[in-house]
């Protein structure tokens, strides 16, 4: 396993890092978190005809670029430091890997092309109202209907869910408990007795939407009943994508509070020279880069298929839970009293960061299914 990216990764990272900064600065993101779609079509198609970020780790063999987890895990922080507002995350991380995971060779070749190439924007449904992410909590029926399914049920806190075009949903057979009734379904973003709507929510750079499907129809996914394992798979990669684009916003605010400080003066010094920042400095600097670790080394542990892979995802996801929140305080209080007015920028992170947090469960509930991952293995 590799503990450094290469010569190509990092200049794969200093290219998007330069492509990013020209399109998303912080006055174009809060114009598109204004509105209601969260982002603009025409620039999502743009963007992928040049970088081709979308079509990143799906394999070739589906118009894809065949990169791995260590690549798209370096997309993810700098669109994180970035806060571009965008279905990315939705569409290349949940959306595909769900395919990936769980369809046939025939379904990933008539879905994934027009996701590679950025025509078609695609969302994972699976938490209820209940917010929870486990299998056991889904409640959604599918009841066969012909050669179809038929949907009934709501989901909630669906990434771009009132946005995108197709959408990958997890329900239960009617009448099966357990694991052994889940399947996934992929339903059009435009199907009858389909209801969506966009929720309030304190991070306006990243929209979810409530669900509700009325009877809708819906093509069977995989293998009829065997969603448990695909579904915890796509999990584990969506909780390090996640801890990925985390550092990427820690790091972008440390390294915005350092500059702030150096520059600012106070009582003829700069603010940098106080003690008491020094101390905030070096706190944000240890951890994320203990975050970065973590979830560096869990994106690279996907690639490598560890087997230890359950827990290094809880592993990362709560280190970058802890170390994005506290540093985001930190920047707040770096900044003064215009850290808390919402013309400072410091904000649109800070949300992210408080959004991110319980995203796919908090830091408590990841460092207990990590002691538990490796209380079963001892």
């Amino acid at each position: 396993m590799r503990f450094s990216f290469t010569p190509e990764q990092e200049e794969f990272r200093a290219s998007l890092r330069r492509a990013l900064e020209a399109r998303s600065p912080t006055k174009e993101v809060r114009r598109l978190m204004a509105t209601d779609d969260g982002f603009e079509r025409e620039g999502w198609k743009k963007l992928n005809q040049e970088l081709g970020l979308t079509a990143l780790h799906i394999p070739e063999a589906y118009g894809g670029g065949g990169f791995g987890t260590s690549e798209l895990a370096i997309v993810l922080e700098e669109m994180g430091r970035g806060l571009l507002c965008a279905p990315f995350f939705s569409t290349a991380v949940l959306a595909t890997t769900a395919i990936l995971n769980a369809g046939s060779e025939e379904e990933k070749k008539a879905l994934l092309p027009s996701i590679a190439a950025g025509e078609t924007t695609a969302t994972l449904a699976f938490s209820e109202d209940s917010g929870l992410t486990d299998a056991a909590s889904i409640a959604m029926t599918a009841t066969p209907s012909g050669a179809l399914y038929r949907l009934h049920g709501a989901k909630s806190f669906v990434l771009d869910g009132h946005t995108a075009d197709l959408i990958v949903v997890l329900a239960r057979r009617g009448g099966s408990r357990g694991d052994e009734g889940l399947s996934f379904f992929t339903v059009s973003g435009d199907s009858p007795g389909l209801s969506r709507k966009l929720l309030k929510t304190m991070d306006e750079t990243r929209k979810l939407a409530r669900l509700e499907f009325n009877h809708v129809e819906a093509k069977l996914l995989g293998e009829a009943g065997g969603a448990a394992a695909p579904f915890a798979r796509t999990m584990q990669q969506a909780i390090v994508c996640l801890a990925n684009e985390m550092v990427g916003g820690a790091e972008r605010l440390r390294e915005d509070s350092l500059a702030y400080v150096q520059m600012r003066m106070q009582f003829g010094r700069a603010l940098a020279s106080f003690q008491t920042m020094k101390h905030k400095a070096a706190d944000m600097l240890v951890d994320v880069e203990m975050a970065k670790s973590a979830a560096y080394y869990a994106a690279a542990a996907l690639d490598e298929g560890d087997e230890e892979m359950p827990a290094l995802a809880s592993l990362a996801k709560a280190c970058a839970s802890e170390a994005y929140l506290q540093t985001a305080i930190h920047a707040v209080q770096m900044h003064g009293g215009i850290g808390f007015t919402w013309d400072n920028d410091t904000h649109l992170w800070f949300k992210r960061a408080k959004s991110s947090e319980i995203l796919f469960g908090d830091a408590n509930l990841h460092r207990e299914k990590m002691m538990q991952t490796w209380g079963e293995r001892s």
